[in-house]
């Protein structure tokens, strides 16, 4: 009888304190530039793997189709977890009061102005009244970090040049017909239209400073326990983690070379407020649309 009693005592405690304990156990993880659970899953799968191993905690992935709904999720109290760029992390922190957890190093993560090696261009005065190319609007390093480094030259966004917004291809031929007369953009993406283009030289009339690093944020609804643990997770494991990271993904070969930064803090990104700034943003509770 005492026997059945001390079952009876134990599946009932066990069953007591199982949700709770679920609710702890799993984190919902996001990634903003990636759409869709398939490519979440083919991007990121690998890196779940590793690091529910390494820190015990289940990682269930959310998928979401950009930015504005990974913002809008986390407000929802969808999602626990988000890995995103510095100019996102920004709108989250006010939008939504996120916690920076581990910043994601990109190795030479820095925005470039770039022309044609044999145009008229020589520097950086010589593109005042003409036309320049950004990548994707709003992007940290095709949009935010070129529009920065024009200015750290004296350039004045959408002053002394006009800003359009076309794809780092079309833009390169359209620099080549002289309908534009330089492009913004990161040294990944240059090195990538060198590729595609061989016979066309490039050079480069300006480069900013290194940019703050991507983030993984947490939602203030987290616990502080589960905070701790995931952050401790990167500290102790981080080559491991790396390593799952950039096998088998060419997307996020940009980690290559990286580390993780647990020790991360939102004053790190003050340097992208001062760019929002600079393209004539003062509040950041939206993306530029």
């Amino acid at each position: 009888m005492l026997k059945k009693l001390a079952y009876a005592f134990i599946a009932a405690a066990a069953a007591f304190v199982s949700p709770a304990a679920q609710a702890q156990e799993t984190i919902r993880f996001a990634v903003t530039d990636v759409d869709g659970l398939e490519s979440l899953q083919r991007e990121f799968g690998p890196f779940k793997a590793a690091f529910e191993k390494l820190s015990g905690l289940k990682m269930q992935f959310f998928a979401v189709s950009g930015r504005t709904a990974a913002v809008e999720a986390m407000a929802a109290d969808q999602i626990d977890f988000v890995l995103t760029g510095p100019a996102e992390y920004v709108v989250f922190k006010a939008r939504t009061g996120a916690v920076p957890v581990v910043g994601w190093q990109r190795p030479d993560y820095f925005s470039q102005v770039a022309v044609l090696a044999n145009g008229p261009i020589k520097t950086v005065a010589d593109l005042k009244g003409k036309t320049i190319s950004f990548g994707e609007i709003g992007s940290t390093s095709q949009h935010l970090g070129p529009a920065q480094a024009l200015a750290d030259f004296g350039l004045k966004y959408n002053v002394d040049y006009k800003p359009i917004f076309v794809k780092r291809n079309v833009a390169a031929e359209a620099m080549k017909r002289g309908d534009i007369a330089a492009i913004g953009l990161n040294l990944g993406h240059l090195n990538s239209i060198r590729k595609s283009d061989p016979k066309t030289g490039f050079a480069v009339v300006a480069r900013g400073r290194d940019l703050p690093n991507d983030v993984m944020i947490a939602s203030p609804k987290v616990k502080p326990e589960v905070l701790a643990k995931v952050r401790k997770t990167f500290l102790d494991n981080g080559q491991e983690l790396m390593k799952a990271v950039v096998s088998d993904t060419d997307d996020n070969k940009k980690f290559a070379g990286g580390i993780f930064l647990p020790e991360i803090k939102d004053s790190d990104y003050d340097y992208v407020r001062s760019i929002y700034q600079t393209i004539g943003i003062t509040e950041f509770n939206k993306f530029i649309e």
